[in-house]
């Protein structure tokens, strides 16, 4: 399947084109100007920068998206843009990309499997793209969005310039895609569908292993066998050895750690983590390489730069360009993205939606309790605001999701985003917060977005770092969350 994706000039249609996955791929092909169109169900920045870049977006998922393409140019009769986009085309039907979520309920789908339009999941399209250049998958339960947005912003300090797609968005770049002059191609690889295993990488880097997606896989064994598959096809695979799962089932090229003491390839020493960053001494079999900064606070960050470091030095690259790089990095949207600092109250957004990312965020949440962090003080209190994401993972793991709230100071539970799963009939939400209340003294449920933003606007004090955590719509109420203490804040500067 993967030769027969053809990128000669026969259009791309992309069902669900403003995904965050998808996106990344339809602007890469549209910057290399193939002829690329798509649909969504709303606009945002997202498709914006697509519409910018010669796509042609429809505003609904239906069949007739589709059907324009049997069309003669006589008969249609939309807007002048769509006459435009087709008029350039050549006489073929499109290739249809489309992801995990769309299937043979969605109309669009039906069309293009009535119509005979070569149909590809987005992971064929990606393998194929990678398969051009050489390639660096980044791979792993936690941590994939960062590190293959560090490992792009290194390979560019380093005056290489690559080919980006990644699942997040990052300043450096303008969005989650770019398209570099290089031969190399860093691509965020998701295991999440089983996707994973079309790709055949030049360097693959796994951070670590869990079970995440109950939706998919029913055991741990079955996550490990999609990574042990992975690393079978992949020239150099470089593992974290402080994952116990990799430790046991994954036989690397190269490892890395960030436990001082522990035996690895790449480890560090001399480890300093503060609230505004990170400094350690790196080191490359025995030989030191340098002294490494980061801008981004947290071990879980340090890990994913040294294995940003041993894919780097392994490409032959000098470790002081990549910690160059890596010492600008300033992370990708929704990890730890520090959003606002209004009244001495810090708003910070984060993704984390597994009990072993939510530890990792509010570990270093926790860093800066410990000192002040410039133009926003000292934290006094960490408020976590949790937005559950799919039924079946809190489910599975409500007992982990019960344990790792203890570095907040509050807590407030709200609804779960579905994603699209129906909830199991004997399921509340209030079960979660009761679940957490066995082993936190302060937690709180709102049954609506809208009843979070009224406590928040009541509770919230200076000194409090209110951390929205979840992968779900939660970080789209703290604009308004933000807004009476950034009046106020306005306000007292008026009148001083």
């Amino acid at each position: 399947m993967l030769n027969s994706v053809n990128f000669s000039g026969r259009p791309f249609h992309f069902i669900g084109i403003g995904g965050i996955g998808m996106s990344a791929l339809a602007y890469v092909l549209t910057q290399r100007q193939l002829p690329v169109s798509g649909s969504d169900v709303r606009l945002s920045h997202i498709t914006q920068r697509l519409q910018e870049s010669g796509a042609h977006i429809f505003w609904r998922q239906e069949a007739e998206n589709l059907r324009f393409f049997e069309q003669s140019l006589s008969s249609i009769r939309q807007e002048e843009s769509l006459v435009s986009y087709v008029q350039s085309l050549p006489q073929v039907l499109p290739q249809v990309v489309c992801s995990t979520a769309i299937n043979e309920s969605n109309d669009e789908y039906r069309a293009a499997l009535e119509m005979g339009c070569p149909i590809f999941h987005r992971s064929d399209l990606l393998a194929a793209l990678m398969n051009e250049r050489q390639s660096i998958a980044v791979a792993g339960t936690h941590g994939k969005t960062t590190t293959s947005s560090m490992m792009g912003y290194a390979l560019l300090a380093a005056k290489v310039d690559p080919t980006i797609v990644v699942g997040g968005e990052v300043s450096a770049w303008g969005g989650n895609a770019r398209l570099g002059d290089s031969d190399w191609f860093v691509a965020e690889a998701d295991e999440s569908d089983g996707s994973l295993v079309k790709l055949s990488p030049s360097i693959g880097i796994i951070t670590n292993i869990e079970l995440d997606h109950p939706d998919h896989y029913n055991t741990l064994d079955d996550v490990v066998d999609i990574f042990q598959r992975f690393a079978q096809q992949t020239e150099t695979v470089i593992v974290s050895a402080d994952c116990e799962t990799i430790a046991q089932f994954i036989e690397p090229t190269i490892d890395y750690s960030v436990e001082i003491g522990k035996s690895a390839d790449y480890t560090v020493t001399e480890v300093v983590y503060g609230a505004t960053g990170t400094r350690a001494v790196v080191w490359e079999r025995g030989k030191r390489l340098g002294i490494l900064r980061l801008a981004v606070p947290g071990k879980h960050n340090l890990s994913n730069a040294l294995a940003v470091i041993a894919a780097g030095c392994h490409m032959g690259l000098d470790f002081a360009d990549l910690a160059a790089g890596l010492a600008k990095f300033e992370g990708a949207r929704r990890r730890f993205e520090r959003r606002g600092f209004y009244s001495g109250i810090q708003f910070v957004d984060d993704y984390a939606h597994h009990p072993s990312e939510i530890k990792a965020t509010l570990s270093t949440a926790s860093l800066m309790k410990a000192g002040d962090v410039p133009l926003a003080g000292k934290v006094k209190r960490v408020v976590a605001i949790f937005q559950p994401h799919r039924y079946s993972r809190i489910t599975a793991f409500l007992d982990d999701f019960a344990e790792a709230f203890a570095d907040a100071d509050e807590v407030i539970v709200t609804d779960v985003y579905s994603a699209g799963e129906d909830a199991p009939s004997d399921f509340s939400t209030k079960t979660v917060r009761q679940a957490i209340a066995l082993h936190h003294p302060h937690v709180q449920y709102c049954p609506s977005l809208d009843a979070v933003s009224t406590v928040l606007k009541e509770r919230l004090q200076p000194g409090d770092l209110a951390l929205f955590l979840g992968a779900g719509n939660l970080n789209r109420i703290i604009p308004e969350v933000m807004e009476p203490f950034m009046a106020a804040e306005m306000q007292a500067v008026q009148q001083a």
